[in-house]
């Protein structure tokens, strides 16, 4: 062979070599990004899996929002003993503030509450508010119960006066505005209202007292939420605003979860520690029914 041609078989080995080499790596770096992809995919696939696992945990964890509805001749500060023991219990709360002009603003009211705050919420309604909550949460999926305290709970087309003879009551108890919203009588409020409440704290509660509309009292209900959702009652044995045996008859018309408390129609301000357990038990029995599901 001669110089020139040795060269060029050199030079021709040269370059298979190259390419040899170039596909061995060719090869190595495929292999590795096949590798490195299918690793990268698996670790995607348990991060997805672990994200999806610890969602679900926090799902079946999540404690439910609660919503606070004051009656008439209150306002929300009539929770402002059990409002610290819930929110010392983990559930965001609120209390909201009825205009208390008529049923269909105030069920508007807490209807956007509980948009705000979302699902699950446990409606509670003390006194007129469990008119509220009654309409308030029909078909509203975000409630998962409703608690009743010393309330009113009614069926499609009744209304208040179907409960409440307003001739009937002591004379002079209510006073009427120019407008047509009705107050209690501040000197005869603790005895009708709140007999077992300190006198400072019953006087506070007629100085701050939310009159409502008389109409209210002849606007009927719509379809009761109560048929479709687990409610808990609370019974005051010594309420003069609600006879205790018409709060017993709404706990059996509802096949309401009771308990029943030896106290005034302001069960929320003198036996706090009560209502607001049985607030609790509600919320965790929406709890356990949102893990089964």
């Amino acid at each position: 062979m001669n110089f020139e041609n040795r060269h060029k078989a050199i030079r021709y080995a040269g370059v298979a070599a190259v390419v040899a080499a170039a596909a061995l790596l060719g090869g190595y770096f495929l292999l590795s990004s096949n590798s490195n992809v299918e690793q990268a995919t698996a670790q995607d696939s348990g991060q997805t899996e672990t994200d999806e696992g610890e969602q679900a945990e926090a799902d079946s964890n999540m404690k439910p929002n609660i919503v606070l509805v004051h009656g008439a001749w209150a306002d929300g500060s009539s929770w402002g003993k059990v409002i610290p023991i819930l929110e010392g219990a983990g559930h965001r709360v609120i209390a909201v503030q009825l205009p208390l002009h008529s049923l269909a603003d105030d069920v508007d009211t807490v209807k956007r509450a509980v948009a705000l705050v979302g699902g699950p919420t446990i409606l509670v309604g003390h006194s007129y508010g469990g008119f509220v909550i009654t309409n308030a949460a029909y078909n509203n999926e975000n409630v998962a119960g409703l608690v009743y305290v010393a309330a009113f709970a009614p069926d499609e087309g009744q209304s208040l006066s179907d409960f409440v003879d307003v001739a009937q009551l002591p004379k002079g108890l209510l006073v009427p505005d120019s407008a047509g919203f009705l107050y209690i009588n501040s000197t005869q409020f603790m005895q009708a209202f709140a007999q077992d409440v300190n006198s400072t704290e019953a006087g506070i509660m007629a100085t701050v007292q939310k009159p409502i509309h008389q109409s209210i009292f002849t606007q009927k209900s719509g379809p009761p939420a109560w048929k479709h959702l687990p409610t808990w009652y609370q019974v005051s044995n010594n309420d003069r605003m609600i006879p205790p045996d018409a709060e017993r008859q709404f706990v059996k018309q509802m096949n309401a979860t009771m308990i029943s408390v030896d106290a005034s129609h302001a069960s929320t301000v003198s036996h706090p520690t009560e209502i607001a357990q049985l607030i609790l038990n509600a919320t965790e029995a929406a709890m356990q029914k949102s893990t089964v599901r």
